[in-house]
């Protein structure tokens, strides 16, 4: 069996970047109880899961005990919150334990969320409860198995001891989750903050040799480093709009380097369409709607452009006019992936001009508001002749039938509309009772969600009600950070 001298971290991080981190242990874990643990993952990462579950492995993943050779420290960002810029954030309540060089040679940081308060907390106490940790479980998983580039959860372990929230005292738990870097653009405007351009121009040079090498060969490696990250994020978003996927709080300082999506707090998913559908607890304006997230992602993109600034030309003004070119990129970047991911969904063909198709489609969603994912994963049967199951999904059928008529005609192909229309997510109402169940100790309902959602496209006979909305009358789905 492993033991935790056979655990190798590296810490390029640490060793690299001096200024942007805080050296930080673990708080203590009571009574340490393994509550999920993706083996597969384990694997993946070169790690036993036999191990795992034992007290050395525990020491592992709550951070309590790490291996000599990882370095726990807190993480040191800045951040536009809401629009609002806070020069001081970083891991106020997440510890980076160190980078795992996977059998496949990826690089892969190892973080844990709610092990404590850091000097980063802000008057928090930096722990966290069992529920929001298995939601970010639950939905990480989900988009990973939906295609999705995101963070990765390998376990969470309940601490043993009750934090206190506006609801009462809850479990406490740790997540362990990875990711190819925890990098943000508010990792950025940290470091631009600093004034010190070695500082930022170590940070671009570390984000390129870890992300984005081949930059190193360009004409200006920064720009370049930029224009990638504008592409990674376009794609990203475009993503999540295919899947009516809501971020709910798309800060600075959740927007990453490598295009992964970060942090499942107040995150949803659509049941019925609505560009205006907002589910986070503390968005009252509305700021980070469905279908405002394409907008603010390039909003975002302007901040890094701005923390970029030094490096792109001595020049200011130059350095403007070129980054700004590179942002002005993203908006096509967007549509490009956008119309390119709807003509999957719709099992288009080749060479056909779907312009007037996804525009009408657009305005069809917006106005008649059916089941996002059931619309989509309809519209094969509606492709094999079968148009009722589409039409049962708005009050008024004759909404749809001209658009069906003209997308018929376009000779679809239902095989290819399987592949990537799902007909599984983790639909909020299910997430929340199985989450209710597991904070009163029972994880059978979680596990079922996760069996489910690790086949996303593939439907299956005796699992209906993880395909179905809310029951008519059903209140409002709402979510909280669980902070």
């Amino acid at each position: 069996m492993t033991a935790a001298a056979d655990v190798a971290f590296e810490n390029t991080f640490v060793r690299d970047l001096e200024g942007l981190y805080l050296p930080w242990d673990a708080a203590p874990a009571p009574e340490p109880r393994l509550v999920l643990l993706d083996e597969a993952l384990a694997v993946d990462l070169g790690l036993d899961p036999a191990w795992l579950r034992t007290a050395e492995g525990l020491g592992l993943l709550t951070g309590t005990a790490p291996p000599e050779s990882a370095t726990t420290v807190a993480q040191a960002y800045a951040g536009h919150q809401f629009g609002g810029y806070s020069p001081r954030l970083g891991d106020g309540r997440a510890l980076l334990v160190g980078e795992l060089v996977a059998p496949d040679g990826q690089r892969r940081d190892l973080h844990l969320k709610g092990s404590g308060r850091t000097p980063f907390a802000r008057g928090g106490d930096g722990k966290a409860p069992l529920a929001p940790m298995l939601r970010e479980y639950l939905v990480s998983e989900a988009m990973h198995a939906l295609g999705v580039p995101t963070t990765r959860s390998l376990a969470v372990v309940a601490t043993g001891e009750f934090v206190m929230r506006e609801r009462g005292p809850e479990p406490g738990a740790i997540l362990a989750r990875t990711a190819s870097s925890h990098l943000r653009v508010g990792t950025f405007q940290f470091a631009a903050a600093t004034g010190d351009r070695d500082v930022l121009r170590r940070l671009a040079d570390y984000a390129i040799a870890r992300h984005h090498p081949s930059c190193a060969d360009a004409d200006n490696p920064y720009l370049e480093l930029f224009r990638r990250v504008v592409d990674a994020q376009a794609a990203l978003i475009a993503r999540w709009m295919h899947l009516g996927f809501v971020h709910g709080v798309m800060n600075t300082d959740n927007m990453t380097i490598s295009g992964e999506t970060i942090d499942y707090g107040p995150c949803a998913f659509l049941d019925a369409h609505d560009p205006a559908a907002v589910y986070s607890s503390i968005d009252s304006g509305g700021r980070y709607a469905y279908g405002n997230q394409p907008g603010i992602a390039q909003w975002n993109l302007a901040r890094f452009a701005e923390a970029l600034v030094p490096l792109l030309d001595d020049d200011q003004d130059v350095a403007v006019r070129e980054a700004t070119g590179v942002l002005e990129g993203f908006a096509d970047a967007y549509l490009a992936a956008r119309d390119a991911g709807y003509r999957r969904k719709l099992g288009l063909p080749d060479g056909l001009d779907a312009a007037p198709l996804l525009t009408d489609l657009a305005a069809l969603l917006a106005e008649a508001k059916p089941d996002h994912t059931l619309f989509f994963r309809r519209l094969s049967d509606a492709a094999r002749g079968d148009a009722g199951p589409v039409r049962d999904l708005v009050d008024d059928p004759s909404v749809v039938d001209g658009w069906l008529e003209s997308w018929r005609a376009a000779g679809p192909d239902p095989e290819v509309m399987d592949r990537v229309n799902p007909i599984y997510i983790p639909r909020n109402h299910l997430v929340e009772e199985a989450l209710t169940a597991a904070v009163a100790g029972d994880l059978e309902p979680v596990q079922w969600m996760l069996q489910v959602l690790a086949r996303p496209f593939d439907e299956r006979e005796g699992y209906e009600r993880f395909a179905q909305p809310p029951g008519p009358g059903t209140a409002p789905f709402v979510t909280f950070c669980g902070t």
